[in-house]
């Protein structure tokens, strides 16, 4: 059985959280837990990222709120950003997970989603959920929701690396499963 335990995996860009947070997801799904929640994922134009996308996963629901043709005043570069469609799915997303699953996923806590105050009191409840929970937190945020998850005392904040990415699921089950601390 799996620890209650709060894991935010943290990194620059590039790094590869939403790598080590699918991986470890793809591991606890092999061993039948139910996971949900919302992870991001990049909306392509053959090799360029023109936006991006939330994913609810336990449904499957997919929805682009950030895209280069999306005209709003909250910008990710040069891509607006439709708060509303990330709320819709993503919000939802977590706070069905709080109710229906083993697991609560959020990819990610950052600059964009936190302009969101849904998003903010979504995590803050899925965060108060006796519940294990895996987050991708933005490296250098100083906003309020970040610093106050970093500052728990059920959380463990680890750090992805290029040179770790591949090594850091393995060490998030063993967490998990209470066998390191």
């Amino acid at each position: 059985m799996i620890s209650n335990l709060k894991i935010g995996i943290t990194g620059l860009p590039g790094a590869g959280k939403t790598h080590a947070l699918l991986r470890v997801v793809e591991m606890l799904e092999s061993e039948g837990y139910a996971i949900g929640g919302m992870v991001n994922e990049p909306v392509l134009d053959g090799r360029r990222r023109v936006g991006f996308s939330v994913k609810d996963w336990k449904t499957k629901e997919l929805c682009t709120f950030a895209h280069l043709d999306t005209e709003s005043k909250v910008t990710i570069g040069k891509m607006g950003v439709d708060l509303a469609k990330m709320e819709e799915v993503g919000v939802q997303a977590i706070m069905n997970a709080c109710d229906t699953c083993d697991v609560i996923v959020v990819d990610e806590v950052g600059r964009i989603e936190v302009e969101s105050q849904a998003f903010v009191d979504a995590v803050k409840h899925a965060m108060d959920v006796d519940k294990p929970m895996i987050l991708t937190l933005h490296k250098k945020s100083r906003n309020p929701l970040l610093q106050d998850i970093r500052r728990r005392d059920d959380v463990r904040i680890l750090e992805v690396t290029p040179t770790n990415r591949n090594l850091l699921p393995y060490k998030i089950m063993r967490l998990m499963n209470g066998e390191i601390m």
